[in-house]
C-alpha cells in the first residue's frame, strides 16, 4: 500500500490524505497503540485525539515518545480543545492538554466544537480565548492553530473569515454538501481542510443497506464517498476512525486514489442522483434551507435530508442514529425532532419547490424515532 499527501494549507504540513481519529481506538492503551502503529505503517503521518476524548491525550503522548517508526517531526499530533470564555480558562485547558499530551511540541491545536454564535465571540475577543492560545504559540509549545466544528454554515464561514485559523475541521460528504462554501471559502484563505468522520457520520458507509451497496458496485460505498472527497484537491486529508488496527487496511488500501473521477465513478453518481430524484419525486428535500428559521427550532433540512436518504436508498439505521441526536447532543447537533411541529406553516411559503414540510417531518419522524442517542465522547 502507498500513501499520497498533501499541503495542510498554509500551515506548510505535507499530511497524508488520511488522518487518524483516535476517538473509537481507547478500550485499552494496548488496542490503541497497535491501532496508531499499524496507522503509521501504511503511510498514516497524521495522528489526531481531543481532550475530550477520555484518556486519548495520554495514549497518543505515550505512543509518540515511545517510537511509532518514525521519527518525531515526521509525525504530526493535533488535539483539539474546546473554547473557553476568558483567558485565564483557556490557559488553564490548554496546559491540562500539553501535560498530558508530554510532547515538546504539539503541531496542531484546533478550537474543538466552535458551534454557536457565543463560541465564536469568545474566540474574536483579542484579550480572551484565542490571546491564550496565541501566548503558547508564541512560546513554541504549538506551531498551528485551527478549529473544528459541527456548527452552522454561517458560524463556519465567519470563522474562517476572521482570519485566525490555518486549517479547519468539518462535516462534509457526498450525502451531506451544505459545506460546500466553506470549503471554497477555506481553500482561497489557504487553509488546511480536515473532513470530519466522513465515513461514519456521513452516511455509515461501513455497514451500508444492501440497496446502498447495489447502487455503488462495483464500488463499496465507503470507497464511492472516499473518491468523491479525495477527487476534490482542497480537501487535504480525511479522517479515519478505526476501533481497532483490522479496520484500516481496506480503507488505506486506498490511499493513492486522488485523481479525478473515472468515468465508472461519475456514473455511480450520476445513478444515485437519479435514483433519489425518482424515488422521492416532488418530496425531494433539495437542502437549501430556505426554510429556516423555524419558530419552533426544529431541525427542518437536517430531518428532511436523513428522509431523502432512507427514502432514496434505505438509509433507515443511519438516518435513526442522527436522527436520535436531535435534542440530546446540544450544539453538536443542533434542533428540535419532526414530532415539535405546530403546523404554524411559517416555512411553507419560504419552500421554493412547495413541500409540504409539516406532514414531512410527521412522517420522518415516524419512520426515525427511536432511543434518544448521545455522542460518544459527550461534552
Amino acid at each position: 500500500m502507498t500513501m499520497a499527501y498533501r499541503r495542510f494549507g498554509r500551515t506548510g504540513l505535507r499530511v497524508s490524505v488520511f488522518s487518524l481519529g483516535t476517538m473509537r481506538a481507547l478500550a485499552t492503551e494496548t488496542l490503541f497503540r497497535q491501532t496508531v502503529e499499524r496507522a503509521v505503517a501504511l503511510g498514516v503521518n497524521h495522528l489526531e485525539t481531543a481532550q475530550g476524548y477520555g484518556q486519548g491525550e495520554v495514549y497518543l503522548g505515550r505512543a509518540v515518545r515511545a517510537g511509532l517508526g518514525r521519527p518525531r517531526p515526521n509525525l504530526i499530533v493535533t488535539t483539539k480543545i474546546p473554547p473557553q470564555p476568558t483567558y485565564t480558562a483557556m490557559a488553564e485547558t490548554l496546559e491540562r492538554s500539553l501535560e498530558r499530551l508530554g510532547l515538546d511540541y504539539v503541531d496542531c491545536v484546533a478550537i474543538h466544537g466552535l458551534n454557536t454564535a457565543e463560541h465564536l465571540t469568545w474566540v474574536l475577543n483579542p484579550e480572551g480565548c484565542m490571546a491564550a492560545v496565541r501566548a503558547m504559540q508564541a512560546a513554541g509549545r504549538i506551531r498551528h492553530i485551527g478549529f473544528s466544528t459541527h456548527g452552522p454554515l454561517e458560524i463556519i464561514l465567519a470563522a474562517i473569515q476572521s482570519g485566525q485559523f490555518a486549517f479547519v475541521n468539518l462535516l462534509y460528504s457526498l450525502f451531506h454538501p451544505r459545506n460546500r462554501p466553506a470549503v471554497a471559502l477555506a481553500a482561497d484563505q489557504d487553509m488546511g481542510v480536515f473532513i470530519i468522520s466522513p465515513s461514519d457520520k456521513g452516511g455509515q458507509f461501513f455497514t451500508p443497506p444492501s440497496r446502498l451497496v447495489d447502487l455503488c458496485a462495483p464500488y463499496p460505498p465507503w470507497a464511492v464517498n472516499y473518491r468523491w472527497l479525495l477527487s476534490d484537491p482542497r480537501i487535504t486529508t480525511l479522517s479515519l476512525g478505526a476501533a481497532h488496527p483490522a479496520e484500516l487496511d481496506a480503507p488505506l488500501a486506498w490511499g493513492e486514489q486522488i485523481g479525478p473521477l473515472t468515468e465508472n465513478e461519475c456514473a455511480v453518481l450520476d445513478r444515485l442522483a437519479q435514483v433519489q430524484a425518482d424515488a422521492l419525486g416532488s418530496d425531494q428535500c433539495h437542502q437549501c434551507h430556505a426554510c429556516l428559521p423555524c419558530p419552533e427550532a426544529i431541525a427542518i433540512p437536517d430531518i428532511l435530508r436523513l428522509r431523502n436518504l432512507a427514502v432514496a436508498y434505505d438509509m433507515t439505521g443511519f438516518g435513526k442514529y442522527r436522527y436520535a441526536m436531535l435534542e440530546n447532543a446540544g450544539h453538536w447537533f443542533p434542533g428540535r425532532r419532526g414530532d415539535r411541529c405546530t403546523d404554524c406553516g411559517d416555512c411553507l411559503p419560504r419552500c421554493p419547490t412547495h413541500l409540504p414540510i409539516p406532514s414531512l417531518l410527521r412522517d420522518t419522524h415516524q419512520r426515525l424515532q427511536g432511543p434518544a442517542g448521545r455522542r460518544l465522547w459527550q461534552d
